[in-house]
């Protein structure tokens, strides 16, 4: 079971809509993820077909009630499974304090998780600040895939974030395994193509090559609660994460040992 861990301090980057179509493009590839809302916010929680308003049938119980995480998964047609949030998750900090005990509650009950179901992927929607939550799914992801919006302010929030990687490693005793992922692309910005080329210069290696365009379809489509290849499978926005699934597959990022149609994957993008 591969954890990817989609985290940001800064909001409005993609997060939300990056943990959505990444698991839009796996279920097209056969391989449902299970997604989990760690946002008090709930966003991705909102987009799911059925309200959720129980805090008892969110992630909070797993903290509140130790519920297994097993009993609070919930179906998503045509996308996956999830756990939602719910607004009581903000109270997670001041109810149980910062230890260790309850950094690596949530490791554990993924590794429990992990031994009832036959789950190849998961797709952490992380809150888009330091606390508990956010620590939790740092400590137990395999991946963090930081999304950068293509404006200047997004970008010092991902150098902000490559800080917060440099203080955690030594607790974690391993380096942060973490890809930075441009989003809001527009080619008809200098901003874009500038902000594009600092953050390789920041970051290197380690920012991916798929880069997500703006797009119409990408924006309206959490409106509609879809994921984009549910709402528009033609658009710019499914071309741009299909290919991103298939930069993550390439690089052995995720777990692709059940992905079907592989042999089809979209060549990696090029800037004009």
């Amino acid at each position: 079971m591969a954890k990817i861990a989609i985290f940001n301090q800064k909001g409005g980057v993609g997060k939300t809509t990056s943990v959505l179509n990444i698991a839009g493009a796996l279920y097209r590839r056969n391989n449902p993820a299970l997604m989990i809302d760690m946002d008090p916010q709930g966003h991705l929680s909102q987009i799911h077909p059925s309200s959720i308003n129980d805090a008892g049938k969110s992630l909070f119980s797993y903290y509140q009630d130790n519920k297994p995480l097993s009993e609070l998964i919930i179906d998503w047609q045509n996308l996956g499974t999830l756990i939602p949030a719910h607004r009581q998750l903000a109270k997670v900090d001041s109810i149980f304090g910062k230890g260790p005990t309850v950094i690596n509650k949530f490791g554990s009950g993924l590794t429990t998780l992990e031994t009832q179901h036959a789950l190849s992927n998961v797709l952490i929607d992380c809150c888009p600040y330091m606390g508990v939550l956010s620590l939790s799914a740092l400590f137990t992801a395999d991946l963090v895939i930081v999304p950068i919006a293509s404006d200047f302010l997004s970008l010092q929030g991902a150098i902000k974030v490559e800080k917060t990687f440099a203080s955690i490693e030594p607790f974690l005793k391993r380096p942060v395994n973490r890809r930075y992922l441009i989003t809001r692309f527009d080619r008809r910005r200098n901003m874009s193509f500038n902000v594009h080329q600092q953050a390789i210069e920041a970051f290197g290696d380690n920012v991916l090559d798929t880069l997500i365009s703006e797009n119409v379809a990408t924006a309206e489509s959490p409106n509609h609660k879809q994921d984009i290849f549910s709402f528009n499978a033609q658009s710019v926005g499914a071309l741009n994460y299909m290919a991103l699934l298939d930069e993550l597959i390439a690089g052995n990022l995720l777990n692709s040992a059940s992905l079907a149609g592989t042999e089809n994957a979209s060549p990696k993008q090029k800037i004009d």
